[in-house]
Formats: C-alpha cells, structure tokens, sequence
C-alpha cells in the first residue's frame, strides 16, 4: 500500500497513519484472529518506516478490544522511555518497569514497557503479575537477549519488530522462536513515496585481512582499533571526509572507544568542528552533545555502537562507516540513521570505509526477507569473505590526484597479472616490484619538467603504494606487519632513487627531447 503525499504533509503526531501503516496493522490483526492464542509472530520494517508507531496503535486497538494486559520490551532504556512516550501519546497509560519502578500500583495499568535485564530480573523475583498479559511485544527482536524471557509467556501472543530479521546470533536463528515473518514495505518504496531519503554511496577500498573475527561472529574490537587507529587510515578518513562529505552534518561509526578517540583528535586537529561520545559518557553529557550536534549544521559527531539504535536526528546528512562488519543487521542500523527526511533533504551521502557495501550489496536493495528468515545459514554463507572482496579490488585514483597525472593515458598497474607471468616464466617474484617502481616513475616523470616535480608526485602515491604492496604480499604469501611495513618504505625510496638516477633518460624516451636545464 504506496502511501499519497498529502498523508506525507499531514503527518502529526498521535493516531494519524500512513497507508502502509494501516495495511500493516491489518495484517498482523489477521494473524492474532487465524492463530492459537501462544503464536509468535514477526514483523519486519526498515529503520524510519515506523514501528513504533505501528505497535504503538496495535496495543491501542488490543486493549479496546481485549480484557488483557500488553507487555512492550526493549534491550535498552533510552528505547523504553522513547516508547512509553509514543504509547502515551496514542492513549495508552502505561507504566515503565525499570530498576526504580515501584510496583504496588501495577494493578492499575493495563501496558507495561520494560528493559529485558530488568524484567528478567523483576520475573525471577515474582515482583510483577504477568498471569493477564495477553500481547508481548519485543521491539529489536533480532537481539537474543529476549529469548530468554519466552517461558515466563508460553500462553501469550508475542510479536516481534525488526528492521532486518536475521538473529545477532548463528546460533539461535530466529526461525527458531518465530512461526512467521510479515514483510512490511521495501526501503525502495518508502523513498519513493517520499517517508525516506535516497543514500548514496562512496566506498573507498581498505585491505581488511588483518582484522579478526570473534567469538559473536563479528570483527573483534582489538583487531578493528589496531587497523583503524593507524595513521594511514585516520588520513584516508579524513581525506574520505574532504572530498565526500566536508561541511555537512557527519556521524561517524567506529568499533571501538580508543578508535572514535582517534578520529576526534584527527578532526579536531584539521579544525573541523567535532565531538566524541560512547558509552562512559554521563547522561548529562551526552544530552549536551546531543543537542550541540543538532543545533550546528556542520557537526561531526563520531561514536561507537551507541547511536545505532534509538536515536533520532534528522538533519543527520552523511554517515561514515569507519569500520567494517559481519552484520548485516549493524549495516542497515547505521545507514538508517541518515535515512530521515526533511522538508529539503532528499538523499544524505554514505562513506564506506569498511568494504561494507561489497559485503552487503547497495543499503535498501531488493532482500529476500522470507528467505533469509527461513535459511539465514544460506544467507551468510553467501557473503564474501574479505580475501575474495579484496581479490576483485583495483584501485582507482580519487579524482584530484588524478588529475596531477593528466598526461598519463592509464595510471593502473596490475600486481597480481605480473606476479603470475614473471613466475611463468621463471622470473624471481622481485621482478614484480621493480617493474611497479619502473611504472609509478613513468607516470610521475610524464607529468613533471624535472626531478623535483617528479618527486613531488612520487609522494601523492601513497594509497597507491600501499595498495600494490598489500596485493603483491598476499601473491607471495608473506604479510606479517613488520615486513609490509618494511616493504612500503622500502619500495618509497627505490622510487625516489629510480627518479634521481634515470629521470633524464625516461624523460627523452617519453617527449623524444631531453629536459630543459
């Protein structure tokens, strides 16, 4: 159900709904009238669509017209509180049971909004009476802390909502705990119909086989900080940054707290005006961060995992995924921060730092949502593992240095094809270097009057380099961090010393004349 512009327009707060919406909430009361009183039922909608306000009206209608007691769950408080006020806002007295609630006066309301660790708790020690809740509600289902809680409402309606119905766990798919998945509108659809803005994409290649996956299935922290706290990296963000992104509202996704403090000073260093929030932050600070970065339009605003769920700012303009990830949940979390409209903002921009968007496709791409629900196993043996994302790579010249290099017809240069002729004809794998060295000197010394132009250009191959020699490691099956880095010096000053000692001789081969004096 496409949603008009008029209902665009004349969206307020409290009971009005889009067609969509509508269509849903149709949808999932069906299934409450066609199924035993103990089915579980999942719902998906992508990250602006609405959910809240969808169950926030399903829990309206219910306790209209049902004798029973609505229980909501979230993973974290800032949600339950974001959802008592929703519910509130629909007509709905509710009670929020955090670590403070007083309970006496449970009797008196008809929905519940609970943290799970909380409820967890409060169920354990039989402080709440949850012998009438007739509906359970859980808000981020893909989260397994929830699992847990299903015994204490085996005769309960559950319905779970989530934007990507795929478990954070391979072990407890969610198949498991859900009889069926409701597919709500497409994220193609909803930009479309003008609910969210279209993102479009900057990907910029990084070398990722250092990193490490743990025991969550996910990269691990120590491994991500070791890459992306590097200097190498910290300048290709901030040059990202510049070309992509420079004075628009950023949020920047890191994974890890040593790596956003990174990427602070990096920021704070070139003048840009920044701030830094994770989780130790105090409520008060974060509230005053919060509201410094939506009161100042070019705010940059870096974090770990906390902004990817619960938070809204609309006038967010450009995500920066500083880190890479094995979910694809955490993927559509943190683009879907940018995705909100505003009255002149149709598209946001997407930086991906982290080969993201070739692990998972374009954000908002036609999923098979049913089939990854069915056989999410299948799903993820289908993603790519980083040695082959990285084997399709070729690097490509941002636009600005290419154009320093003007005069050369092609810039690329082909690691691995070499490698495997010099090896067929019985050439020592050395030859690969040398002939890369031979190559960046030619282009350097087409586009230069003299040696120092020569050597000028010879320092804005950095990423160049440093590309060539992560492809030329990997063809010889050496890479241990003190030997690339070796190499990367090694071949930097080879290249300079080739320019000093041959500069005149290539330089008459290529104009057919001898530089000037």
């Amino acid at each position: 159900m496409s949603a008009t512009k008029a209902e665009l327009e004349e969206r307020k707060e409290g009971k009005d709904l889009y067609s969509y919406q509508k269509g849903a909430i149709d949808k999932i009361f069906n299934a409450f009238e066609e199924s035993p009183d103990d089915y579980h039922l999942l719902y998906q909608l992508p990250t602006g669509g609405g959910k809240t306000v969808i169950f926030s009206e399903i829990v309206r209608q219910y306790l209209k017209h049902h004798k029973k007691k609505v229980l909501v769950m979230t993973h974290r408080i800032e949600l339950c509180r974001q959802t008592s006020k929703v519910l509130t806002e629909f007509g709905v007295h509710n009670k929020v049971v955090d670590s403070k609630a007083d309970l006496s006066d449970q009797a008196d309301f008809s929905c519940f909004v609970a943290m799970v660790e909380t409820l967890n708790n409060r169920l354990n020690d039989d402080k709440l009476d949850i012998s009438d809740i007739g509906l359970v509600i859980i808000d981020e289902a893909h989260y397994n802390s929830f699992t847990k809680l299903f015994k204490f409402f085996s005769q309960s309606f559950i319905l779970g909502v989530t934007a990507t119905p795929l478990s954070s766990s391979i072990e407890l798919p969610m198949t498991d705990n859900y009889d069926e998945l409701i597919v709500g509108e497409s994220i193609e659809s909803l930009i479309d119909n003008g609910f969210l803005a279209r993102a479009e994409m900057f990907t910029y290649n990084v070398g990722l086989t250092s990193l490490v996956v743990g025991a969550n299935g996910d990269y691990t922290v120590k491994s991500s900080e070791d890459l992306y706290t590097d200097n190498d990296m910290l300048s290709k963000l901030l040059q990202a940054y510049e070309e992509r992104a420079k004075g628009k509202k950023t949020l920047i996704f890191n994974n890890g707290i040593n790596t956003s403090l990174h990427v602070y000073d990096t920021f704070k260093r070139a003048g840009y005006p920044v701030a830094h929030l994770d989780n130790t932050n105090s409520k008060k600070e974060r509230a005053m961060i919060l509201k410094w970065f939506k009161n100042t339009p070019d705010a940059i605003l870096t974090s770990v995992s906390i902004l990817t769920t619960g938070f809204d700012e609309p006038t967010v303009d450009s995500i920066i995924l500083n880190r890479a990830t094995k979910s694809l949940t955490l993927y559509y979390q943190m683009i879907g921060r940018g995705s909100r409209i505003l009255k002149n903002k149709k598209t946001f921009s997407v930086i991906d730092l982290g080969n993201n968007f070739h692990r998972f496709g374009p954000w908002g791409e036609d999923l098979d949502w049913q089939r990854i629900f069915k056989s999410p196993t299948y799903y993820l043996d289908s993603i790519l593992s980083d040695e082959d994302l990285e084997s399709n790579f070729r690097y490509e010249m941002p636009d600005e240095l290419r154009a320093e290099f003007g005069k050369s017809k092609d810039v690329y240069f082909d690691i691995q094809k070499t490698y495997v002729d010099s090896i067929r004809n019985g050439e020592s794998s050395k030859v690969v270097l040398e002939r890369s060295i031979e190559q960046h000197a030619k282009i350097c010394i087409e586009n230069s009057e003299d040696v120092y132009d020569a050597l000028a250009l010879a320092k804005m191959l950095g990423d160049d380099i440093d590309f060539r020699i992560q492809r030329y490691t990997k063809c010889i099956s050496k890479s241990t961090y003190n030997f690339v880095d070796w190499l990367k010096g090694d071949y930097r000053k080879k290249l300079n010393s080739y320019l000093r000692s041959n500069f005149d001789e290539v330089f008459e081969e290529i104009h057919g004349f001898p530089p000037e004096d």
